[in-house]
């Protein structure tokens, strides 16, 4: 209630005197010219805004077709065009302040003037600059509340008055004012941090000559530091001594060793998988546990697995440096498969592989260079013929995605059709005795 009254105090003792002051303005001469002043200086604004702004609108304009840092700075000056006339109207009433005040001594009109000019630059920059709905929504909610009150001589009175109301949080207290002022500190600060990493990971991912782990690595440390630095800075504005933030920091560490061991296990194994680069997005893995899949994320706690069937799968980073992780990708890299087929005993065993060979040879996948040729080979002699075994090399993995093996086991029975040769199937054999046993 005390802070209620003293609020309605303040607000009296202003509407008094305000009151007065109006009354003065419309029965001095001086504040009429100072009013006539005002009305030059914005039909002045008006004018020179007609003719400066066309011309400033194709000079910020990029030719077409043109990127980069300048041509990005110039749309984004283009897009403050808008403020051009109450800057102007400033601009001139601020020289017209000096006038009035050598030949009248007094410029408290022009001041006013100068103050609501600001204020309509305030609500055009909200309204028709700032694209993003964040800072819209501070601009209407902060901004422009805080340019009328700076505008009608209300700001610094309520300014004092916050500052002079206090919160206590235990053994720390916190003027309202200051609570405010962190607030906002800490929206604009973590806006301009998440601004500042999207824009430094778009960056980073346009490095074609990084490998992909180098790349991710460098954007978590973007972040890291991004953000890091957002929060000593907000800290620094908030008036908090540091030395809190080292105490809260040895907590913070004695709590990661009782409680919270895998995941700095985790971050700590996510950071050595970037580094080392054995295993990067977009690799085919299997898993000690046989999971299989291609890494289409890495995270500082996990990686993530997507299957041939659109699965995804969670694995933590400490899987991949504790246990058995097969790699089937090595930066495109050949791979060689193998597939066995049977024949029966009537067949000649040495024509087999030229006719496997030669028709495999016709794939579009399958490698024919010298060191990657198709080979077929006697593998055994089984209980319903002869066991052969085809290798061939593909550039590519066989994920399920890339289907390999059903094109080659065609090849295969194309071949052996064409050879005449026999594929062998189970058969069984059954001996009829006559007569009943005694």
């Amino acid at each position: 209630m005390a802070n209620d009254t003293n609020l309605v105090t303040i607000l009296n003792d202003w509407v008094g005197p305000t009151l007065d002051t109006a009354k003065g303005w419309l029965v001095s001469p001086a504040a009429w010219s100072q009013f006539a002043l005002l009305v030059v200086a914005f039909l002045l604004a008006r004018m020179l805004t007609a003719r400066l702004r066309p011309i400033l609108h194709q000079m910020l304009s990029p030719s077409e077709g043109k990127g980069g840092p300048l041509a990005s700075a110039r749309i984004w000056a283009r897009g403050l065009l808008p403020l051009l006339l109450p800057l102007l109207a400033f601009g001139l009433t601020a020289f017209g302040e000096e006038i009035t005040r050598s030949l009248f001594g007094s410029g408290a009109v022009i001041a006013f003037g100068k103050r609501v000019f600001l204020f309509l630059a305030a609500r055009i920059l909200v309204q028709e600059v700032l694209t993003d709905r964040f800072l819209r929504f501070l601009g209407r909610f902060i901004l422009i509340p805080a340019m009328l009150l700076y505008a009608l001589g209300l700001l610094d009175d309520i300014n004092a008055h916050l500052e002079a109301t206090s919160v206590s949080l235990g053994n720390i207290r916190f003027s309202v004012m200051a609570l405010i002022r962190g607030g906002i500190a800490a929206a604009v600060l973590f806006w301009l941090g998440s601004w500042s990493n999207r824009q430094s990971a778009d960056y980073i991912k346009k490095q074609d000559e990084l490998r992909p782990a180098t790349r991710e690595l460098a954007m978590k440390a973007a972040e890291v530091g991004i953000f890091g630095a957002a929060f000593l800075l907000l800290m620094s504005i908030m008036g908090i001594d540091l030395t809190a933030v080292a105490v809260l920091g040895g907590a913070l560490g004695v709590g990661v060793g009782l409680g919270l061991q895998q995941i700095a296990a985790n971050f700590v194994s996510g950071i050595i998988l970037l580094l080392e680069g054995q295993t990067t997005v977009g690799d085919y893995v299997e898993l000690d546990g046989g999971e299989k899949g291609t890494i289409v994320r890495m995270t500082a706690r996990a990686c993530v697995l997507e299957t041939f069937d659109g699965k995804w799968i969670v694995v933590p980073n400490e899987h991949f440096i504790t246990t058995r992780v097969v790699n089937y990708s090595d930066q495109g890299s050949a791979n060689r498969y193998e597939q066995e087929f049977t024949v029966s005993y009537d067949t000649d065993p040495h024509i087999v592989p030229g006719l496997i060979e030669a028709e495999l040879a016709k794939l579009s996948f399958i490698l024919t260079d010298p060191d990657h040729e198709a080979e077929c080979e006697l593998r055994g002699f089984g209980d319903k013929g002869l066991i052969f075994g085809v290798k061939y090399w593909v550039n590519g993995i066989d994920d399920g995605k890339n289907n390999f093996g059903h094109p080659v086991l065609l090849a295969i029975w194309t071949a052996l059709k064409q050879g005449g040769i026999e594929m062998p199937f189970p058969q069984h054999v059954v001996h009829m005795k006559q007569g009943t046993p005694a």
